[in-house]
């Protein structure tokens, strides 16, 4: 099975370029994020011309995810993270798609630091991590994907030292991230690719892209049963220098299914 993950950046915006993609690439299951879009105007139709059932938890303006499955529609098993009944940012969905849970998820950028959007950041990681922990105790193969905005290590950033203070970055938010894969997850594409330099974003300006001036911020996380089955972990980079393409590229990992 070949699951994505992709912020799309808009996807009205970019249904072009995601139509594209998904001609090209072929995935099975794909997690969006960054939707900007309302429930009422996600592309639906569209995408179930190319071949995908989806699932949504949209938001105007901002935020946003989805779950597309091709040839079939996910069957939804949640609809935004628990722990705050308050939260109505359009973060989290998740669904059951032919045997495995797949958990899509937005977390919150945080910046500026300190303020209330960092300390909001804080909490939905904590709220991450207690749900993950239910998610591992179910024992069935697990799927946690999406825009994390955080960059787990040095070998994250392609300048450490001026993301020190930034809030994909700060020590709280990488300890965080830390303490959630121990509870036993496993980094899909840290499995497979240990010391490579790998990016899945780009900003738009001072050329980042073409300097390769980039952040791992998009992750999978497996549960070990599932991670047993990994074959490949891969990022779609051209897909970024395409034109109005998000400033994101999609990333995708190739499992076998336990039995």
């Amino acid at each position: 099975m070949k699951i994505a993950t992709f912020n799309v950046n808009g996807i009205n915006g970019r249904l072009p370029v995601l139509l594209r993609w998904l001609n090209q690439c072929e995935p099975d299951v794909v997690c969006l994020q960054e939707l900007k879009a309302p429930n009422e105007k996600f592309p639906e139709h569209a995408l179930e011309k190319a071949g995908y059932g989806s699932i949504w938890n949209g938001q105007k303006s901002w935020n946003g995810v989805a779950i597309l499955a091709r040839d079939m529609v996910p069957i939804e098993t949640r609809r935004g993270l628990p722990g705050d009944e308050k939260d109505s940012q359009s973060r989290y969905i998740e669904a059951a798609i032919d045997g495995i849970l797949i958990g899509c998820l937005y977390l919150p950028n945080g910046n500026p630091v300190p303020g209330a959007k960092f300390d909001y950041k804080l909490r939905w990681f904590e709220r991450l991590s207690s749900y993950a922990a239910e998610l591992l105790s179910l024992d069935v193969p697990v799927v946690l994907a999406g825009d994390y905005n955080v960059m787990p290590t040095d070998l994250d950033v392609y300048a450490p030292e001026r993301w020190r203070d930034d809030a994909l970055f700060r020590p709280e938010v990488r300890t965080a991230f830390h303490e959630l894969v121990a509870q036993g997850w496993i980094d899909a594409v840290r499995l497979l690719h240990p010391d490579e330099r790998i990016y899945t974003f780009w900003k738009y300006f001072r050329n980042a892209f073409a300097r390769d001036a980039g952040l791992r911020i998009d992750h999978f996380l497996l549960t070990p049963s599932l991670a047993s089955g990994l074959k490949q972990a891969k990022v779609d980079k051209s897909v970024r220098s395409w034109e109005h393409s998000s400033d994101h590229a999609p990333v995708w990992i190739e499992v076998h299914k336990p039995n």
